[in-house]
């Protein structure tokens, strides 16, 4: 599909006539048409609104054969994984673990890849192997080679910081100090959990990042805790094997 093509099966998705379109990017009734009969394409800054718009990329409204990767930890880059701006506009510079809200999660290469190695073993590469070539890798990423210019000045790892000291003055009974939080994406963790009256509430957004653990009860057993947290609350949970029977034990409002 072309451009043109493109555009004309978003817009029609959507249910907007030329007009309103043309309202909604600030353009005429006349360029919209233009775009469609593939006179013209959009400049830059309306590619951005409506890559805005629809929610798709720039690179799938030009029809172009770049592939993307985030820039952060290499991953190849699909629609449903790239990551938004605080005003949700998508940003296909980096996947949606490494880069949320307007946030950068990683401040430490070694973090990172701990847990590209976790999600990596189906290669048929060793751990060490994996660690090699990633830290081979990863440094020619835009991301790290601009680190100190697209650094926050720590401000990231101070409210992590904040955060799993929060979390450890909870006193939960068996469960281990937290040492590190990762960037976990709300499908992989969202658990439904039963309430007293028998109803099962999920409590987390399936298309966030948040920050979050696991860890292995002090007292043993099958059973680990699951932590995930944001800017505005902290939950704690228990759950057997692979998420199985999952039971709430705090939620807390920050």
């Amino acid at each position: 599909m072309e451009t043109k093509d493109i555009i004309l099966q978003l817009r029609t998705q959507k249910g907007l006539s030329q007009e309103a379109l043309a309202d909604r990017v600030f353009v005429t009734r006349q360029a919209v048409s233009r775009w469609e009969n593939g006179e013209t394409v959009p400049n830059t800054d309306t590619l951005r609104l409506l890559s805005e718009l629809f929610d798709v990329s720039i690179d799938k409204l030009l029809c172009t054969d770049r592939k993307l990767i985030c820039q952060c930890c290499g991953m190849p880059l699909e629609e449903g994984i790239i990551s938004r701006e605080a005003d949700g506009s998508p940003n296909d510079s980096y996947c949606k673990w490494c880069y949320a809200d307007g946030k950068y999660i990683y401040r430490d290469m070694e973090e990172l890849i701990d847990v590209c190695i976790r999600n990596m073993h189906d290669t048929g590469h060793t751990d060490d192997e994996l660690r090699s070539w990633l830290r081979q890798e990863l440094p020619k990423l835009d991301y790290w080679r601009r680190y100190e210019q697209l650094s926050d000045g720590g401000e990231f790892e101070l409210f992590k910081r904040q955060l799993i000291d929060e979390i450890n003055a909870l006193g939960v009974e068996g469960m281990p100090k937290v040492e590190h939080l990762n960037s976990l994406v709300g499908s992989y963790v969202n658990l439904p959990y039963r309430l007293p009256g028998g109803e099962c509430v999920r409590f987390l957004d399936d298309n966030a990042t948040y920050l979050g653990t696991q860890l292995e009860c002090e007292f043993g057993g099958e059973r680990c805790f699951g932590i995930v947290a944001n800017m505005e609350f902290i939950l704690v949970a228990t759950y057997g094997e692979g998420g199985a029977d999952p039971e709430l034990v705090i939620y807390k409002k920050r």
